[in-house]
């Protein structure tokens, strides 16, 4: 886990991050990052570890014992223009005994926004706190659900800005393409975007998103607003024809 407090260590005088700033540098780790703009790329971070004895606060220290973790801080070389320089702090009491041990706990950790965010969906986009449902097995049925319909959304938020070039039909049926391109407009964003990125910005619109040209890539809830409005829009052609 990331730290927020630096716990006092060892022998009460100084903290965890004194005494993993005394260590030298084990390692290098090179991370992929992204601007508000969506725009990639590369951190170089400096690795530290070392494994430590953190007391508890010091109002607590008859309840709780001193615990033995191991604090991995990874610090980027250089002072980006465009943002702040990455700077963790974590804690693990999963052996660290080598580089390699290091990278893959920040590797962990570095999978937290694309975990939270796919939470979010599912909370907020499918509203799955919101069942009425009394029986377990319906719940889990019902979230089960719902994960494969946030998968879909998260999946469709981050092709777009991975691969943007590839065709519309990888993520979107062809039915599903040619009502974007009924229904919404072409803008001077759209006109000129690549196929897959072309129709899933039609896609957000329909949830909110403006596509002004300085406007960063999409993001999950215009995504997930406009495949809701799709999905009503789809089956009401699909009515239409019917009748």
């Amino acid at each position: 886990m990331r730290t927020c407090q630096d716990r006092l260590a060892a022998d009460g005088e100084h903290t965890m991050s004194d005494e993993v700033s005394a260590v030298q540098v084990k390692g290098l780790h090179r991370v992929e990052t992204r601007d508000a703009k969506g725009h990639s790329s590369h951190a170089l971070l400096e690795i530290k570890y070392s494994q430590v004895t953190a007391l508890p606060p010091i109002g607590k220290r008859s309840r709780y014992p001193a615990l033995q973790v191991t604090v991995i801080h990874a610090t980027e070389r250089g002072e980006p223009t465009d943002r702040k320089p990455i700077k963790w702090k974590l804690i693990t009491d999963l052996p660290v005994r080598s580089r390699r041990d290091a990278i893959e706990k920040l590797d962990w950790y570095a999978m937290r926004w694309k975990i939270e965010t796919f939470q979010k969906i599912l909370k907020s986009g499918c509203k799955a706190q919101e069942s009425r449902l009394r029986s377990a097995d319906r719940l889990a049925n019902l979230i089960s659900v719902f994960c494969i319909l946030s998968c879909r959304i998260f999946w469709l938020t981050m092709i777009n800005r991975y691969a943007p070039d590839a065709p519309s039909q990888v993520a979107l049926t062809l039915a599903e393409v040619e009502l974007l391109d009924q229904v919404v407009k072409e803008t001077a964003r759209t006109a000129h975007a690549p196929p897959l990125s072309r129709s899933l910005i039609k896609l957000a619109q329909l949830g909110g998103y403006l596509a002004r040209v300085s406007d960063p890539p999409p993001g999950d809830t215009v995504i997930w607003r406009g495949l809701r409005r799709l999905v009503d829009i789809q089956l009401g052609f699909e009515l239409a024809k019917c009748g």
